[in-house]
């Protein structure tokens, strides 16, 4: 729907009681009240399968990697882990990249960088894997399969029947390794499985020891069966495990933080290390993600790839890692608000336990926040959010419309202060347009007795309101000084004014050139003033059974109904109506 030109003109000047309630730091239960920051620079990977697009749990993921590297002066890697190629998106890798550089997670080694210890994409590392996959055969830790798909089924069928867990019999296991190898050499097809010995218990960074510490194999009525994992599949590729594995080492990853939905393969994972008697990497798992019902985010619910909160919400992308952040970490700090640099300065691994609830209305409250940062600093920030109004109001009006308005100013010039006196308000681009604050205040001025409707009175009316607290939050911080706060007043409400007079200009005489407003009041009438006023508000307002209602409100008693039947908002000028 086409936004009238008067919406430009107006802001939004209050907050949700939602997003209040949000903005102080919410209470959580840590896993330990120590930080568990390792006393030497950690190495750690983000590595992410090109078969779909970054979203906000793989964010987060990506997010604490990063910070515990740059917390202790370690590397952060990006390893692509691109091994399924049957279900690789084509564009996905490009997208990874793209959306990690705008979160500003840049990676120390990894594709399109490199590094002492790549190939950093998997698919480029498969002679590496069958190497190692070779050297756990011939230690004893691993072994050949040569079943058929069919046999395998017919297994897990039989035990499925029976009600009894799945499991491999190791008919392959006791093969000997002259007959393994004469088979192999031949292009008999065949997998390679670990051997599993037992799936040990691991220290793990957030909920300490933990695993099932369970046997290699399951003792039932019918057979003995083994959890024995394919490591090296018949097409001579890796399975997950192994390559996660042998990468991370080979890499010198020191620490993984991966989501709780991975802590049932890391005692595989810990056992596959043993078997090579290699030291792993300390282990860290995070909180599931889920929505208020406690149902785990999907599609429809948000947790969709970077693009949405980029693209389609214009979230700011210093808002959105602050966000992440906070899904499951804990702080001492007295706000929540963060950037980056500071995130990198006081990240710990005091990480919650137990699924975390995502509340999409602080992601709206850190949003005006940033808002705020970026028009209190300046700099490329606020030059972007700036050029994202611009843009959206060059989209909407044409060049005729907005030349009365801007008046020998570029758009640039006349967003830019209006950003400055109410980026509190600002949670997008496209939101920032129809907002009502100007209404609100020309509708005071104009409830104006006929007895009273003079150009004395409109002056001294026009003078005497208070725009600095037509824009006052409702929830404000609070000014670091007297001067600072007096100087910011002042600031806001001359730039108040200034649009306010803009805006009578362009509601009463449609922008044209001419007398002052107050003349303009005084020549056109109260009835005449009220109506045209009436129908400037009409026109941002998208609700059409208001617009067909406000429309029949042509006199002057039911106009200033429309405008408002309670004058608690009219300040000084409600005891002269």
């Amino acid at each position: 729907m086409r936004r009238p030109l008067s919406g430009l003109l107006a802001r939004r000047s209050w907050v949700c009681l939602q997003c209040r309630a949000h903005s102080t730091s919410p209470s959580v239960h840590t896993g330990s009240k120590k930080t568990n920051l390792p006393n030497f620079p950690a190495r750690t990977r983000f590595a992410p399968s090109p078969t779909g697009y970054l979203h906000l749990g793989s964010l987060r993921t990506a997010l604490f990697n990063y910070l515990l590297a740059r917390r202790t002066g370690g590397q952060f890697l990006l390893r692509i882990e691109d091994t399924d190629q049957k279900r690789t998106i084509p564009d996905a890798e490009q997208r990874l990249y793209d959306d990690l550089q705008w979160a500003g997670l840049q990676w120390d080694e990894g594709p399109s960088i490199g590094g002492p210890y790549g190939p950093y994409r998997q698919s480029e590392r498969t002679a590496l894997y069958r190497t190692h996959a070779h050297d756990l055969i011939n230690n004893g830790h691993a072994y050949r399969c040569f079943c058929s798909a069919d046999r395998l089924d017919t297994l897990a069928r039989h035990r499925s029947q029976a009600g009894l867990a799945p499991g491999y019999d190791r008919t392959c296991a006791d093969i000997s390794a002259a007959e393994s190898e004469e088979r192999a050499s031949k292009g008999d097809t065949h997998v390679v499985r670990l051997k599993v010995e037992g799936y040990p218990m691991f220290d793990d960074l957030v909920y300490g020891k933990t695993g099932q510490n369970r046997s290699p194999n399951k003792l039932d009525l019918i057979d003995r069966v083994y959890d024995d994992p394919i490591l090296l599949k018949s097409d001579g590729h890796p399975t997950y495990h192994l390559a996660n594995v042998v990468d991370d080492h080979h890499m010198k990853i020191t620490h993984v933080i991966r989501g709780t939905e991975w802590m049932p393969s890391t005692p595989l994972h810990v056992a596959l290390y043993n078997a090579f008697q290699w030291t792993p990497p300390r282990f860290g798992h995070v909180p599931l993600l889920v929505d208020q019902s406690g149902q785990k985010l999907s599609k429809r619910n948000a947790d969709i790839d970077l693009s949405y909160f980029k693209d389609r919400q214009g979230v700011f992308a210093a808002t959105l890692v602050n966000f992440a952040a906070l899904l499951g970490w804990s702080h001492t700090q007295k706000s929540d608000v963060f950037s980056l640099e500071e995130l990198e300065q006081i990240f710990n691994l005091k990480i919650t336990r137990g699924n975390t609830v995502v509340a999409f209305e602080k992601l709206w409250f850190l949003q005006k926040a940033h808002a705020q940062r970026f028009a209190a600093t300046g700099g490329p920030e606020f030059d972007a959010m700036v050029s994202k109004v611009s843009q959206v109001v060059s989209d909407t009006y044409s060049a005729k419309e907005l030349t009365p308005l801007l008046q020998s100013r570029s758009l640039n010039q006349y967003i830019a202060p209006l950003l400055r006196a109410d980026a509190k308000s600002y949670t997008t681009a496209t939101d920032f347009i129809p907002i009502s604050t100007l209404h609100t205040a020309a509708a005071a001025l104009m409830l104006v007795p006929e007895p009273h409707w003079t150009i004395e009175t409109h002056k001294a009316n026009i003078t005497s309101y208070d725009g600095s607290s037509a824009l006052e939050d409702q929830d404000p911080s609070p000014p670091t000084t007297p001067e600072d706060a007096s100087k910011t007043k002042k600031s806001i409400d001359k730039t108040f004014k200034k649009e306010l007079y803009h805006y009578l200009r362009w509601a009463l005489s449609a922008g044209a050139a001419g007398p002052g407003i107050p003349e303009t009041m005084v020549i056109l009438g109260r009835k005449e003033s009220l109506r045209r006023l009436q129908e400037a508000r009409d026109l941002t307002r998208e609700d059409g059974e208001s617009m067909r209602r406000a429309k029949k409100e042509v006199d002057a008693g039911s106009a200033e109904r429309a405008l408002g039947g309670d004058r608690g908002w009219m300040g000084s000028l409600a005891g002269g109506v």
